[in-house]
């Protein structure tokens, strides 16, 4: 590949939504660059669900055959590397890589998701996304009825224990620290028989990320074989943001119904988006922003 060659659109992040995006814009005869740099934030689950077609395979098995299918359409294009710099303005967007190539593009779609803040506790990390989890539409059905923590606090926790006593009536809540739930919240949950421990956490005791103990800093410990949190983000890219792409009080970059973000040309789509971290989620946001990528372009020349 050339270092400087222009496409009708480029796509920052070759994930399922990314591939997604890339689809229907090879589809709709469009010339496209896909650039990824292949740090999925679902690399550590060892399964993937709730995706029909696709239930209980892995995420490298999803996106590897999602890939040799976009493969297939010979205006997609692809540059294994990490996007650095963005620039430009509609119709002469100018993107840089780490090995200095730089590429430009009518149109822009990041579909760079997210990146997980993990909070500082041994073990927590090494067990993300394999017991330590964050949907249960994911992940709740296979551990189903098992002993289950929620590491969270005030209405985060007693909004998702209600959720999660769904899927278990072996749960406990566990605040790390004093409790912020309200003196009704607590009750409450008292009444389902979910308890709420306030305990600050050491670490948690695991083999190769499947949970098994909870270790206190007083020296106790708690058997769970499940965990539920809601982690801190950061936008994985950082280069929406330096072209002027807006966030939302969430942390999500902003977009229209279109999928737009606020600087015109530029879209997003996936987890950077949208709060429902799913992979069906991602491929239908991937797909609606190559549909209006296309539309986009095909207006403008018309």
């Amino acid at each position: 590949m050339k270092k400087e060659e222009h496409f009708d659109v480029i796509i920052i992040g070759g994930s399922y939504s990314g591939l997604a995006a890339g689809m229907a814009l090879g589809r709709a005869l469009k010339r496209v660059l896909i650039i990824d740099s292949n740090t999925p934030c679902n690399r550590q689950t060892p399964y993937s669900h709730n995706f029909i077609t696709n239930d209980g395979k892995t995420p490298a098995e999803i996106a590897s055959a999602a890939k040799q299918q976009v493969e297939a359409y010979p205006m997609v294009h692809f540059f294994n590397g990490l996007a650095v710099l963005g620039s430009g303005t509609n119709k002469a967007f100018k993107i840089q890589v780490a090995s200095g190539e730089t590429f430009s593009g009518d149109k822009l779609i990041f579909a760079t998701g997210i990146k997980d803040i993990m909070p500082n506790i041994d073990g927590f990390s090494e067990c993300w996304g394999i017991s330590v989890l964050h949907c249960p539409y994911c992940h709740g059905y296979e551990v189903k009825n098992e002993i289950t923590g929620i590491l969270g606090n005030g209405d985060y926790a007693f909004e998702f224990g209600k959720l999660i006593s769904n899927w278990t009536q072996q749960l406990t809540i566990y605040t790390n620290g004093r409790s912020t739930l309200t003196t009704e919240q607590t009750a409450k949950l008292g009444v389902h028989n979910i308890s709420v421990v306030e305990t600050e956490i050491e670490r948690l005791e695991h083999h190769k990320g499947q949970l098994q103990n909870i270790i206190f800093k007083n020296g106790s410990k708690a058997a769970v074989t499940a965990m539920y949190n809601k982690t801190a983000f950061d936008q994985h890219s950082a280069i929406p943001e330096a072209m002027g792409c807006e966030l939302n009080e969430e942390g999500y970059l902003k977009t229209d119904a279109n999928l737009q973000t606020t600087i015109n040309g530029i879209y997003a789509c996936g987890d950077n988006v949208s709060r429902l971290r799913t992979v069906a989620n991602a491929v239908a946001m991937g797909t609606a922003a190559g549909m209006m990528v296309n539309k986009e372009l095909v207006f403008e020349k018309f």
